[in-house]
């Protein structure tokens, strides 16, 4: 055993977006270090790309296309290689914590740490009972095959991976849910979640379970306002991601999604009152991403407010045309309403659906 220093463990390769975000996630993790009260810990970056990293105190670990294929052998499946990592990892350190790129922190990382124990698996958040949803391919492809082996059951609780935390001693769990990635993949190819399913099973009766969403703020859904929120704190500091300024600035990027006051909210949905019946929502949500928020950072997700928008258009009916989506912005309720924004608006969607 090397260290004493507790580890905290990214694994990013891929487009920028997923670098982009473990920086901001890392840079949160500093920002919330008390190092003169002489807290310590050492960050492990597992990556394609180690350019991103080169301004913080990480050590990077240059992670080639052919290492990762093997971690995701022999199905090519891509949340294996988190398992494999932290396996290696904990054949070194007596603690380590794995944690995803889309996080960032509430309060000091030596938290997690400090519900990492023997005996204890720290995850990011303990979901709902296996058998609370039985349409779900991993409850009617696998229960059978779990129940005869006595390895699960319906009352097994389920957990969210994007925190895995373990010491030394419990590092079997990972072999277990290693081998069960491996024999239950062809079972259950669909299933996103295979990874965060085995690492519940191998804990199931043998380990407790800890979470710590408390700790940090794991985006996994409504990614595009989060990630636009980073991208802003990326353009205004990536010269000096440890400067005073950019670590006065990292709560503001914070968990809330910005909506506008109730106020502002009532007069929208006024005004959407206007529009035909299938704009309305559309216009409602144009306006969220309109509002001038007092936060600079929730400012920032305007275009991400604006691409949900046409998203959630597009779903309900049917892609717009952009003749379609020129005459809605031109209405005239809306296009007062919407004022100066409207151009950026609407040169933004026509990007966006033509891109």
């Amino acid at each position: 055993m090397q260290h004493s220093h507790p580890q905290l463990v990214y694994l990013a390769f891929g487009p920028a977006t997923y670098h982009q975000e473990a920086c901001f996630s890392i840079v949160s993790a500093l920002a919330h270090l008390d190092s003169a009260a002489g807290e310590a810990m050492d960050i492990q970056v597992y990556t394609d790309n180690p350019q991103p990293y080169a301004g913080l105190p990480v050590t990077v670990h240059l992670l080639d296309e052919a290492t990762r294929q093997a971690w995701n052998a022999p199905h090519g499946y891509r949340f294996r290689c988190k398992h494999v990592l932290l396996r290696q990892v904990l054949q070194q350190h007596p603690l380590a914590v794995l944690i995803d790129t889309d996080t960032f922190f509430r309060k000091s990382p030596l938290e997690l740490f400090a519900r990492v124990a023997p005996g204890r698996l720290l995850c990011n958040a303990i979901g709902t009972r296996y058998g609370s949803n039985q349409k779900c391919l991993l409850y009617k492809n696998l229960l059978a095959i779990l129940e005869s082996r006595g390895l699960a059951d319906c009352q097994m609780p389920l957990v969210n991976s994007g925190v895995i935390g373990l010491t030394a001693e419990d590092a079997g769990t990972l072999d277990r849910s290693i081998a069960m990635m491996d024999e239950f993949h062809p079972l259950a190819r669909e299933a996103y979640t295979l990874e965060e399913f085995c690492l519940a099973v191998a804990a199931y009766r043998t380990l407790e379970l800890a979470e710590c969403t408390d700790v940090i703020h794991h985006y996994w859904s409504r990614k595009a306002q989060f990630r636009a929120k980073i991208q802003a704190w990326l353009r205004k500091h990536g010269h000096d991601l440890l400067s005073h300024a950019a670590l006065a600035d990292v709560p503001l990027v914070n968990d809330q999604l910005p909506r506008p006051p109730a106020l502002h909210r009532l007069g929208y949905k006024a005004l959407s009152m206007t529009l035909p019946s299938h704009e309305r929502q559309f216009a409602r949500e144009l306006l969220y991403g309109c509002y001038p928020y007092p936060n600079e950072f929730d400012r920032a997700c305007a275009p991400a407010w604006w691409d949900k928008a046409l998203e959630n258009l597009n779903a309900r009916h049917g892609n717009m045309q952009p003749e379609q989506l020129r005459q809605c912005l031109r209405h005239p309720g809306l296009r007062l309403t919407l004022g100066e924004r409207r151009k950026d608006i609407e040169a933004h969607l026509l990007r966006s659906s033509q891109g």
